[in-house]
């Protein structure tokens, strides 16, 4: 009864503490975090108007006052790295305090899918998860925002410590980064990490610099947040009719033939087609003649990848569904569903956002018995179920509007501290490289002026994608890797060269390990000082000879080396006063490479690894980083 009676006046006590507490910190304040090392430090946050607090942390003790409306701001003087630590900040009313906190260095991480790529779906994953224990990372995920005004806070997040439940859901090429600056600087390493899938650089760039441009000088910000308005309750409407889809009630995947249906060839994507520029369901049909063999038996129904999900059936039954948009779909269809004769296959396509539908190749699309294949390309019949383009419904996702994603996931960290950034993001602007030329160097720099210092920032050039090229090329995803190499010239800048490590069927590559450790050799030469090699070769000029082009590169490291068995360069292409590219020969001299084609008398320029995959080029330094692809004709167009 005593014990009671003590802890109902403690509570009793406590309640005038409760009902008057008014410390407020922001999302980015919480217990594990790191802050930044060598530097001033500010801590903000919310109090009472007019409000006394004081802050101790670290053998400093800071006292401020918040002013009219409740706001408040304290910077710590700079100090060595170090913790664990704790911070505490109170008023007469109450104290808050936050625990385990390191001082290092914090790297701001962003991007679009491949930044978001989480450990759990890399390479090695089990291994790499198991042996994710490291106290000295630490690791926040910015809950995802969109908005029209720069925001106070984020929407959520939390710091986490490096162990492997927390390290298997966090970014991969993040996580890769931090732990070999970790190993190699022996210095804590926060990472934040901004990123969304699908984006495009517009949304992750403040509207200072989108506002000046000329297609939105004239925006009329009220006109366009109901524009959104209604945009999104034209989009619920669609989501309603989506989620009650007509071809399950009226079980589509059991018809094997209406007029209802029409024609259309697979592989394509819905883009490709009649279907459209839309999201949305869409159901595919296809009979197919099958021998006596396959009755009974397993087979392999192989469709190549499809965006986003399918739901796939053969003669009214569900043999697979996958909700993953590059991965090829592989299904062993049980014994006993297939006949002799007609079988139908029918695949429910589901889309939410960019290039719907089969988006393989034409031999990926195939039955296979017994070695013996039959190919699905072709004709097919499809009948859409439900369509965004009949609600009239326009982007209202991050891409929709420039900037929301600054706003609400940007906006609210511009005054923490940090080191640096890391940056992976242009696959969702390849369409229009030229442009990115500006755009980046200038998302860069206005950064740098939110955070009033500039910061070195680092990123990850688009790494090989899709179908090689038999032939010499035009490649907007070459064009892009230009534009993003193009940013070096700006001071406190590196780049991450993945050339030879994409997948030509997956945009997410599953090696997010080397990624991660070139950005960390990247960041250790710009932002650590470090006397390594930490590129691959870089051209740096070209002298024509007679009949040959001898091209001059820096970063070489140790030596240039081809990395192939016999010695061969390949991945590069010439052309001559015509200016029609042919695949060309090289050898390397010293520093230098020489390239020729001796049906070519005069060449004038030259190509390497230029294309959206060029999955050959194989020149290296001696420490094994890839060279940056480049063309020598066409950078002023």
């Amino acid at each position: 009864m005593k014990r009671f009676q003590t802890l109902l006046f403690v509570f009793l006590v406590s309640i005038p503490t409760i009902l008057q507490a008014s410390i407020k910190l922001p999302e980015i304040f919480t217990d594990n975090m790191i802050l930044q090392r060598n530097n001033p430090v500010t801590i903000w946050g919310l109090a009472g108007k007019n409000e006394t607090l004081t802050l101790v942390f670290n053998g400093q003790r800071v006292q401020v006052k918040a002013n009219g409306t409740g706001q408040w701001e304290a910077v710590l003087k700079p100090m060595t790295h170090g913790g664990p630590f704790e911070m505490r900040i109170s008023t007469k009313k109450e104290i808050i305090t936050l625990k385990n906190i390191l001082i290092g260095d914090v790297w701001l991480c962003s991007g679009q899918s491949n930044m978001e790529w989480i450990l759990k779906n890399t390479r090695n994953a089990e291994q790499e998860i198991a042996a994710a224990n490291h106290a000295g990372i630490r690791m926040f995920t910015v809950a995802r925002a969109m908005a029209m005004q720069p925001q106070q806070d984020l929407a959520g997040g939390e710091w986490m410590e490096c162990n492997p439940g927390n390290a298997s859901k966090f970014s991969a090429v993040a996580y890769f980064f931090a732990r070999k600056l970790n190993e190699d600087l022996g210095v804590p390493i926060g990472l934040i990490n901004s990123s969304w899938g699908g984006t495009n650089i517009q949304a992750w760039t403040s509207w200072d610099v989108m506002g000046s441009k000329a297609e939105y000088k004239e925006v009329d910000f009220s006109k366009i947040e109901q524009s959104f308005a209604e945009a999104q309750q034209r989009k619920q409407a669609f989501l309603d009719a989506f989620r009650t889809d007509k071809g399950i009630e009226e079980k589509w995947y059991a018809q094997d033939g209406s007029s209802a249906w029409k024609k259309i060839k697979l592989p394509n994507t819905y883009e490709g087609t009649e279907i459209g520029v839309v999201d949305g369901i869409v159901w595919f049909r296809k009979t197919v003649e099958l021998p006596d063999l396959t009755e009974g038996k397993m087979v392999t129904l192989q469709l190549g990848p499809i965006d986003d999900l399918d739901s796939t059936y053969i003669n009214g039954k569900l043999i697979g569904t996958i909700n993953n948009p590059t991965m090829a779909r592989v299904y062993q269809v049980p014994a006993g569903i297939l006949k002799k004769g007609k079988n139908t296959i029918v695949v429910k396509v589901t889309d939410m956002g960019k290039r719907g539908g089969f988006h393989g190749m034409a031999e990926d699309l195939f039955i296979e018995h017994s070695g013996k294949r039959i190919s699905l390309a072709g004709d097919w019949d499809y009948k859409a179920s439900v369509l965004s383009g009949s609600f009239g419904i326009v982007d209202v996702g991050p891409n929709g509007f420039p900037s929301r994603l600054y706003n609400g996931m940007i906006a609210p960290v511009t005054r923490f501290r940090i080191k640096g950034a890391i940056w992976y993001q242009g696959e969702s602007n390849a369409n229009e490289a030229f442009k990115y030329r500006t755009m980046f160097p200038e998302m860069i720099n206005d950064w740098r002026s939110k955070w009033k210092y500039e910061f070195p920032f680092l990123w990850v050039q688009l790494a090989n994608f899709m179908q090689a090229d038999s032939l010499p090329a035009e490649s907007e995803w070459a064009e892009l890797r230009e534009a993003q190499h193009q940013a070096l010239s700006l001071p406190q800048t590196g780049e991450a060269v993945i050339i030879d490590i994409g997948e030509a069927k997956d945009i997410h590559p599953r090696n997010k390990q080397d990624v991660g450790m070139r950005l960390a050799l990247a960041a250790e030469k710009v932002a650590y000082q470090k006397d390594i090699v930490y590129s691959g070769p870089v051209l740096a000029g070209m002298k024509k000879e007679g009949n040959r082009i001898l091209l001059q590169f820096t970063n070489t490291g140790g030596g240039l080396v081809a990395k192939d068995r016999y010695g061969y360069l390949k991945g590069f292409a010439i052309a001559g006063t015509d200016k029609k590219f042919i695949w060309a020969k090289a050898e390397i001299k010293g520093d230098n490479v020489i390239v020729y084609n001796n049906t070519i008398s005069s060449p004038v320029a030259v190509r390497y690894a230029w294309g959206d995959n060029p999955d050959d080029a194989n020149l290296y330094n001696k420490e094994g980083l890839p060279a940056s692809p480049f063309r020598t004709d066409g950078l002023s167009n």
